[in-house]
């Protein structure tokens, strides 16, 4: 790349940056509330090892860290219109009809029981029992790219009835108990009815077992790939059997050998088969449980069931599957690049306020990637809700 062509992007970046500042700038009544914010949005994307208050504040040239602490304490601004503005960037930026929905959690771990919804849970991130915050996220994923859309703090049931654990730590009164599958549910139907372009939806085995998760993206006509556990009982022409004895039932000549996408070492190859359910919807919908087998060791499987269009061949629903990596991608570079785990505010809203606001940064950051390979290809993004009214 030439100076000339460095410099030209550089400014493109810094005027993108401008345009999401000038949205989220409208959250905000006070000016030096709005300024701060700005500062929050600048520090969580520079190249600093650590996002806490003292840091972007030293970075944002403050004296002191109170401006930046404002921004996720006693400033007046609404964390969910900035989630809205998150997911209409994302949709506008990488939307795309044959994009995907992916639902999973993050856990953020904590010292101490002060932080709201912090309790003794598995980690995901930790891979066991720790003292953590547990946070469910909706990402999107397209050709174009890939970001977190939407965010729910989980608040185990030990909170529910804490009334003065929960006053110290902000919880809204009417905030109750809600199992994540629930908290998927909502992230799900909300992004559905804000019209972002969604061809599956996509999660794993917490989520894949919540059969109202299931009915309701039925009911929909919401095609989905959700991963259930070998002994889920699912439905099949000749009774109620579990996914693992379906599996074991496959003759070896109904495997296939296909590719669940590109990874770092290129295609990742499994062995794949298929089972047709009990079919409750009409034509063109159908039901399957899909079984993925590692090539090396073959008593390494993954069970997901199916709800999509009869004409998927087993090769779709291979590459489908395969999407649901991608929000383990967002977690990692949300948390490397843009600071999604360097908080230390304790509170309900200020967790709401700080991970937004890294969400947005993610965001900027997937817009600016996709822009870069337009650039690079010379073919923008025409597929978008917002290019096809343009």
């Amino acid at each position: 790349m030439s100076v000339a062509d460095w410099s030209g992007t550089q400014l493109a970046w810094a005027e993108e940056l401008e345009t999401v500042k000038a949205r989220l700038g409208r959250l905000f009544r006070r000016s030096e509330s709005r300024q701060a914010a700005f500062a929050y949005l600048d520090g969580l994307l520079a190249g600093v090892e650590r996002k806490n208050g003292w840091i972007l504040a030293e970075h944002a040239g403050y004296a002191g860290p109170w401006n930046i602490q404002a921004v996720l304490g006693r400033s007046r601004w609404d964390a969910a219109a900035a989630q809205d503005l998150v997911r209409d960037y994302v949709v506008e930026q990488l939307g795309d009809q044959d994009g995907v929905l992916v639902v999973d959690e993050a856990g953020f771990l904590k010292k101490g029981d002060k932080s709201a919804g912090v309790a003794r849970q598995y980690s995901g991130t930790a891979g066991r029992i720790e003292n953590c915050q547990i946070g469910v996220f909706l990402s999107y994923a397209s050709r174009y790219g890939r970001a977190l859309i939407d965010r729910r703090l989980y608040l185990p049931q030990s909170w529910t009835e804490a009334l003065d654990r929960r006053r110290e730590a902000g919880i809204p009164d009417d905030v109750s108990f809600a199992s994540k599958p629930q908290l998927a549910r909502e992230m799900i139907a909300d992004a559905l009815d804000a019209g972002v372009p969604c061809s599956w939806v996509l999660g794993d085995a917490v989520y894949g077992a919540d059969k109202r998760l299931r009915v309701m993206l039925e009911e929909r006509e919401q095609p989905y790939v959700l991963a259930v556990r070998s002994n889920e009982k699912l439905m099949t022409p000749r009774g109620t059997i579990t996914a693992e004895a379906m599996a074991d039932a496959v003759p070896e000549d109904a495997w296939e050998r296909l590719s669940a996408g590109t990874g770092a070492k290129g295609l990742r190859l499994y062995d794949w088969t298929r089972v047709r359910l009990m079919r409750f919807q009409r034509s063109p919908w159908d039901h399957w449980l899909l079984v993925r087998r590692n090539r090396y060791d073959p008593t390494d499987l993954a069970y997901f069931v199916v709800f999509g269009p009869e004409t998927a061949t087993l090769a779709d629903l291979a590459g489908v599957a395969g999407q649901r990596w991608t929000i383990e991608e967002c977690f990692l570079q949300a948390k490397s690049e843009v600071g999604l785990d360097d908080y230390e505010v304790r509170n309900w809203h200020g967790w709401y306020r700080h991970v937004t606001l890294a969400m947005l940064a993610l965001a900027y950051l997937a817009a600016l990637r996709a822009k870069h390979l337009a650039m690079a290809h010379g073919k923008a993004n025409i597929t978008s809700p917002q290019a096809a009214m343009a």
